[in-house]
């Protein structure tokens, strides 16, 4: 199994002075307990029900470009863009950026998204959820366009493009891996079947385990093999008193429902120091997990 950390949380960084060497000493950190990717939100007001929506939030390319120039080896990727803050074609260049001046360390992480009072707030539309989910489609096909060989145009019902062009092009190779974020059974899962390298998927094993039986009929319906999607879920709510052993058989419970990777999060007012008390003595143990088949 592989670690992730997603932070979404930056009021533990001191203030607007101190976030910058906060964040590069929590990504050094990361590295150094051998998380493979570090993730940001994507979002401009804190989420109402994990804080106040004043406290301090970061925007998340920037910041993944800041940590990709302090950092060696850590992936980069917003878990998830949402489709509706960016036109698809400035996304999928900025996403090349990052890929680029990374040396081949990011991901497209993507999805309808929801949060409207942050919408409203800074003036961007936000259209009804069917049509979010049909921009949401649009623009994984746009990027996917763009990260081709077709500089042609783009004609869908949303977005109009004359020329699909992107030059330098990405460093991954064939392509920045896509994430598609959320679980929703009837149109997020067949997305993630139709187009995504990975999804994110919230709740235990068993939430977990009924999704993915989930997003192997619609894999079946577009003739894909489900194995290669990788399944990823979120890891972070332990017992006070949760021992080293305890956080392995957490993780080998979502092994053998088919997770592969697990994202935990930035937890506390020093995140790098209970990333290291709390995975620094598994990440070896945890490393060797080896997940069910799809």
């Amino acid at each position: 199994m592989q670690l992730d950390l997603h932070v979404s949380r930056f009021e533990w960084a001191g203030g607007p002075s101190g976030i910058s060497e906060g964040i590069a000493g929590l990504a050094a950190r990361a590295e150094g307990v051998g998380i493979r990717t570090l993730s940001f939100m994507d979002h401009f007001f804190q989420m109402e029900w994990m804080a106040p929506a004043e406290d301090p939030m970061l925007e998340c390319y920037t910041a993944l470009a800041f940590v990709a120039g302090r950092t060696q080896t850590l992936r980069l990727r917003a878990l998830v863009t949402g489709v509706t803050y960016r036109h698809p074609g400035i996304l999928a260049k900025t996403i090349t950026t990052l890929d680029v001046v990374s040396e081949g360390r990011a991901e497209l992480g993507i999805g309808a998204a929801w949060y409207e009072r942050e919408h409203r707030g800074l003036g961007v539309p936000f259209p009804p959820t069917a049509e979010r989910f049909e921009r949401l489609e649009e623009a994984i096909q746009i990027c996917l366009q763009m990260w081709s060989d077709d500089n042609g145009p783009y004609r869908g019902r949303h977005y109009q493009l004359d020329e699909t062009l992107c030059s330098p092009a990405p460093v991954s190779a064939p392509r920045p891996r896509i994430m598609i974020g959320g679980s929703g059974e009837r149109k997020t899962l067949r997305l993630v079947a139709q187009y995504a390298d990975a999804c994110n998927i919230f709740g235990g094993p068993d939430d977990v385990a009924h999704k993915l039986g989930v997003l192997r009929r619609h894999c079946d319906s577009v003739g894909r093999d489900p194995n290669e999607i990788e399944v990823t879920a979120m890891y972070r709510d332990f017992a006070p008193d949760a021992t080293p052993d305890d956080i392995v058989r957490g993780a080998e419970e979502f092994a053998k429902v088919g997770v592969s990777t697990l994202v935990t999060s930035a937890v506390g007012n020093d995140p790098g120091g209970y990333l290291e008390s709390t995975f620094g003595p598994v990440a070896d143990r945890i490393a060797t997990i080896e997940p069910t088949p799809l």
